[in-house]
């Protein structure tokens, strides 16, 4: 089973950006999907973004549309998101996971593996 590891996390002031990064092992990430989560504190986890591959097509969560981009480097098996134009809304442990092909990719349970999750604080 795929192993992942989440990074980049840490404190950002509103309108800050941060890169997080999901480092895969144990195994390679054949086709399916992968996809980035959330949760606040005191507040059930949400989808954020997702990736079918190997399409490679994204979806997003409505409240982070243009301001998140999920990308994935395949040579190294990691994936990113980009999270621009930060907001106190967004302050939350946020998670990456991957699931098997023909899934529904905003929904938690979908998901096979996941990792640990990284802290994203958005305060001033």
């Amino acid at each position: 089973q795929v192993q992942l590891v989440e990074s980049g996390g840490g404190l950002v002031q509103p309108g800050g950006s941060l890169r997080l990064t999901c480092a895969a092992s144990g195994g390679t990430l054949g086709s399916g999907m992968m996809g980035w989560f959330r949760q606040a504190p005191g507040k059930e986890r949400e989808f954020v973004a997702g990736m079918y591959w190997p399409s490679g097509r994204t979806f997003y969560r409505v409240s982070v549309k243009g301001r998140f981009a999920f990308s994935r480097d395949n040579a190294n098996n990691t994936a990113y998101l980009q999270m621009n134009s930060l907001k106190p809304a967004d302050t939350a442990v946020y998670s990456c996971a991957v699931g098997g092909p023909g899934r529904d990719y905003d929904i938690a349970e979908a998901y096979d593996s996941w990792g640990q999750g990284t802290q994203v604080p958005v305060s001033s």
